[in-house]
């Protein structure tokens, strides 16, 4: 058995390196690509009926695969993964209910729904009313929705370590689609700003957050899923390649996210693990961090030197940037000051945009979740981030087998901080935090207490 899944888990690298190819040479075929995990999904959920959290695993795909889509124009909605996590949960909780004890996300999404309404009365007339607050809420919502299915439903860690396979899959396409698009780094990089051109010409911010997932889902399975050298050294090698290209899209946030996910996945291993798990380990973070610094002066090589003045905060002269977040600093502090001056409620879904650009003629969306709940839903803001924070922390303690916690509950904090909820994942990944694994002890019932 061990080996059939060794031969359908090269299968399926060796598949999704071909899509890569075929939708940088056709990429007209992103646009089927994208229908074909809506039916096959739908198809293959329903045959299953759900029995093993098949939904998890269709939602993780799409997640995986958001960034690609958009980076090649074949998503029919800009939100095409939000929305179709949604519809899928719905459906996961059709065949499977979710639990009864998962209040607080049941009060989440309550809490949501007073700045929804503001916003509606509030935003003015230039603005597409519709679009500005679903654009908007459709992150909040998703994370709501997925969490009432994953709050506290018993699941194996195996198939924790699938869904993140069936998120790591199509990032593998699109890492493979980045080095079509930019074969040669060294050819393209002329400044310190974060690079589209080595981020296969979309938002590098965007894409350096799902290639930083995808480090950290390829390491996790170097230590949990190579069970023979020959898998090791393959994970091994995915991994360093989707850290060297991360490093040269410039955009710091999602190789920053990854490291500390990295870092709190290893300390929770080896506090678990025995004497001798942990002498391979040291063994192992040794091997990580030479591996590292060689990617890191091989990044430098390529850049010319430029990702070090980028990481330094510099120009390409040299001088240091007045900026250290690329202006979003900017943006916070003005979502600061709306949040001094409407503490109770906020200004309403979407308005805090529109205040923006009257005050200083910037109409640029929030980079940061935290900042945009203060000053769009006040007070309440403040209640949902301490549901959001503490709910999944409180779990742990009863369920201490969940190794991925820590590392999903940080990726969404951390990433709503640089990337908002511009994509799905940290909506997804957060409900994953919320599931109660089990390592060593049998399933009782697949169904949520």
């Amino acid at each position: 058995m061990q080996d059939k899944n060794h031969i359908n888990y090269l299968f399926l690298i060796v598949l999704h390196i071909f899509l890569g190819i075929a939708i940088y040479i056709l990429p007209f075929l992103s646009k089927i690509y994208t229908i074909l995990i809506i039916i096959v999904g739908l198809f293959y959920v329903v045959k299953k009926q759900n029995k093993n959290n098949e939904i998890l695993l269709v939602c993780g795909y799409i997640v995986g695969a958001e960034v690609l889509i958009r980076s090649t124009d074949g998503a029919y909605l800009y939100e095409f993964a939000k929305y179709g996590i949604i519809f899928f949960v719905f459906i996961g909780i059709f065949f499977s209910g979710f639990s009864k004890n998962a209040v607080p996300y049941w009060l989440y999404i309550v809490l949501l729904i007073p700045s929804v309404l503001i916003g509606i009365f509030t935003l003015k007339g230039q603005y597409d009313i519709r679009n500005t607050i679903s654009n908007t809420i459709s992150g909040p919502i998703c994370l709501g929705v997925v969490s009432l299915y994953t709050y506290q439903r018993r699941i194996h860690i195996n198939n924790i370590n699938n869904i993140l396979l069936a998120i790591a899959l199509p990032v593998l396409s699109h890492l493979v689609y980045i080095i079509l698009f930019n074969p040669n780094v060294k050819e393209v990089v002329t400044g310190t700003d974060s690079s589209g051109i080595t981020s296969g010409g979309f938002g590098p911010n965007q894409v350096s957050t799902i290639l930083g997932l995808g480090i950290f889902i390829y390491f996790s399975r170097i230590l949990l899923q190579s069970k023979n050298n020959f898998y090791f050294i393959v994970n091994f090698i995915l991994t360093a390649i989707f850290a060297f290209r991360n490093v040269v899209t410039f955009s710091r946030g999602g190789v920053f996210t990854c490291i500390v996910m990295i870092i709190f996945f290893t300390l929770n291993l080896y506090f678990l693990t025995n004497l001798k798990g942990k002498f391979k380990l040291n063994f192992f973070v040794i091997s990580v961090v030479a591996t590292s610094i060689f990617i890191w002066i091989y990044s430098t090589e390529q850049t010319n030197g430029l990702i070090q003045k980028r990481y330094n905060n510099q120009d390409p002269s040299g001088r240091v940037k007045e900026s250290k977040f690329s202006g979003r600093e900017q943006l916070a502090e003005t979502e600061l000051k709306t949040f001094y001056d409407y503490p109770i409620f906020g200004v309403g879904v979407g308005k805090s945009i529109e205040i923006r650009q009257q005050e200083t003629g910037n109409k640029a969306a929030s980079h940061n979740e935290l900042t945009r709940l203060l000053a769009e839903h006040g007070a309440i803001g403040i209640a949902i981030l301490i549901i959001l924070f503490f709910t999944p922390i409180f779990l742990f303690f009863d369920n201490k087998q969940n190794i991925f916690m820590f590392p999903f509950l940080l990726f969404w904090l951390l990433t709503i901080n640089h990337a908002a909820m511009r994509i799905a994942a940290p909506a997804f990944v957060y409900g994953l935090s919320l599931l109660k694994v089990y390592i060593n002890e049998p399933l009782k019932t697949k169904y949520p207490e």
